[in-house]
Parts: C-alpha cells; structure tokens; sequence
C-alpha cells in the first residue's frame, strides 16, 4: 500500500484529514516541496541540538517542538498536543519514519519523540 493510501485508510475520517486535505488542495508540488524542506529544516534542528549533548527537556528542545507544532498547524492540520504526541511516539515506532528522520544523525527520531513526550504532559 502506499503511503497517501495508508494516510487516508488510517485518518480519513478525522477532523485533522479533512483539514489537511482543504487547507492543502491548491498547494503546487512546489509548496509541497518548500513545505517539506521546512519540515526537514526542524528536524535538521533536532539533531544538531542532540549532537551538542542537550537533553530532550532543555529549553532549546522544547523550544523546537513547539516550532514543529505551529509549523504543523500553519501548514497542513491543527496540530494538537494529542496529534503532536502521536506524532512524537510514530516517529519512533514506525521504521520509515525514523529512518528518514535519522538521516540527519542516528538517534535525532529517539530525541525528538522524547522532546515530545515531555512537552506534551
């Protein structure tokens, strides 16, 4: 299955999908690319902070996850602490998420769904 069909099968019917899909129909490829290359940007953020030796409960990391959650919001859905700690756990549980997440330094996914975690208690 791919991954819009996965998407849609697994959140179709919630009220962040449905948002998502309103506020994204008129987004070009390149929007989508720009968006995503943002999205990367924090995640590049993420690592660089975990490379330094701080802890997912430092400022600077709760810093970060609160600008990956309004970047979320501004972008694709409202992105609620529910949906963001979600997220959070998914970034680790799911390989293809980490993985990709993990491309900017092994462990960035562990970081950040910690960040989460705390941030969203």
């Amino acid at each position: 299955m791919n991954f819009e069909k996965e998407v849609k099968q697994r959140w179709g019917k919630t009220e962040a999908y449905a948002e998502f899909e309103t506020k994204t129909k008129d987004y070009s490829k390149e929007r989508f690319a720009d968006i995503n290359s943002g999205l990367e940007n924090i995640f590049c953020a993420f690592a660089e902070l975990m490379q330094t030796g701080a802890e997912p409960s430092s400022t600077e990391a709760q810093a970060l996850v609160k600008k990956l959650q309004n970047y979320i919001t501004e972008n694709y859905y409202t992105c609620t602490d529910e949906i963001l700690a979600g997220l959070g756990q998914m970034y680790v549980a799911d390989e293809r998420f980490k993985s990709n997440i993990d491309k900017y330094a092994i462990g960035t996914a562990e970081f950040a769904s910690q960040a989460i975690s705390i941030y969203t208690k």
